[in-house]
């Protein structure tokens, strides 16, 4: 009975003071509002401040690579930028999907970030039936950090001193010379039977285990033919270990300016992709977090020391946008899946 007699006499307390209950209204409407909100203001203020901690950096691939040296040089100096560290971590396996798995179990709040590269983006989706990401789908892109084009080299042993001559040669001896790659469906693999099927050469295809050991195959004279990145074998070109007859890219090398260009050497200048390392991040990341982070990529990238380590490394800076890096992956899906097919590879 109490309880009746409090609630009544609230009631008539509000009637007879008309204004301040619609006080008390709007005020409560402000409290609902403001609880409302206040989740996408802090969202706001956190992105204000971002990063306000360290950033964890996926590696796809092993230490000590180009893909380790791009993400570790330009860490260091987006962390000089943020002020913040960003603590990098090797996740190597099955041709950076590993990698990829991890990215995708982190939250996206631009907190962890992946370095990957043309492979697991453009190529695995061809490779495998499972697939556990979907590149077009499960990443947002900040963009391409290098570029690293290849350069074609043959045994000096082979009396082929040009692309045209080697041609000649296969064409001549068909089925009797071989070329070494990284491993099945590795960039080596895939462009050197690109280049195969545009100069119709019959030459016969060796996997070994990583660019180093398919390099030291063809200065042995255990294969013919094989690509690496200017690094790996510029010192072999320069004792004559090596024959340089191309290199994938429209400009010469600065550190083999005397290696022509495709075009220049008589093929198509796309004949050999480039690979290239990129950072992405979760799918769902905030723009304003993916914008900063691209921000940050650009201006580490533009530093004078970062560009002669990374060029002595036979790297080429782009900085290019998410955008661009979303369009390069939508064409080169395809672009692989025919080569792929053509060769007969099936996916596993």
């Amino acid at each position: 009975m109490r309880r009746i007699q409090v609630r009544a006499s609230a009631g008539r307390r509000a009637a007879r003071h008309p204004v301040r209950s619609a006080a008390d209204a709007a005020g409560f409407t402000m409290l609902l509002l403001a609880l409302a909100v206040s989740p996408a203001l802090a969202q706001g203020k956190a992105e204000s401040v971002f990063p306000s901690r360290p950033i964890r950096l996926i590696v796809a691939f092993t230490p000590g690579g180009g893909a380790d040296l791009t993400a570790r040089s330009v860490a260091q100096k987006m962390s000089e930028g943020f002020g913040q560290p960003i603590v990098v971590e090797n996740r190597p396996g099955a041709n950076g999907t590993l990698g990829a798995i991890a990215l995708m179990a982190a939250a996206p709040d631009g907190y962890t970030l992946m370095l990957t590269d043309r492979g697991a983006l453009g190529i695995n989706p061809s490779l495998y039936q499972k697939l556990p990401y979907d590149p077009l789908r499960d990443f947002d892109y900040v963009g391409v950090v290098a570029v690293a084009a290849y350069v074609l080299v043959a045994d000096p042993r082979l009396p082929a001193k040009t692309l045209a001559e080697f041609a000649q040669l296969a064409r001549s001896r068909p089925g009797s010379l071989n070329y070494a790659s990284f491993g099945i469906a590795s960039m080596a693999h895939l462009n050197l039977e690109a280049l195969k099927a545009r100069l119709g050469l019959a030459i016969t295809h060796v996997p070994y285990k990583g660019a180093g050991p398919a390099v030291q195959a063809v200065v042995a004279g255990e294969a013919a033919l094989t690509i690496a990145s200017p690094p790996g074998v510029m010192g072999f070109v320069r004792d004559g270990r090596l024959r340089a007859l191309a290199y994938g890219a429209p400009r010469r090398s600065l550190l083999l300016p005397d290696v022509p260009t495709l075009k220049e050497a008589g093929a198509d200048d796309d004949t050999l992709a480039s690979t290239y390392f990129a950072f992405v991040l979760p799918a769902g990341t905030p723009r304003a977090l993916v914008e900063r982070l691209h921000e940050a990529m650009r201006n580490a990238l533009a530093q004078p020391d970062l560009i002669e380590r990374l060029g002595q490394a036979g790297l080429e800076l782009v900085g290019g946008t998410g955008d661009d890096l979303l369009e390069l992956v939508r064409g080169d899906i395809p672009r692989f899946r025919k080569i792929i097919r053509d060769i007969g590879l099936q996916p596993e």
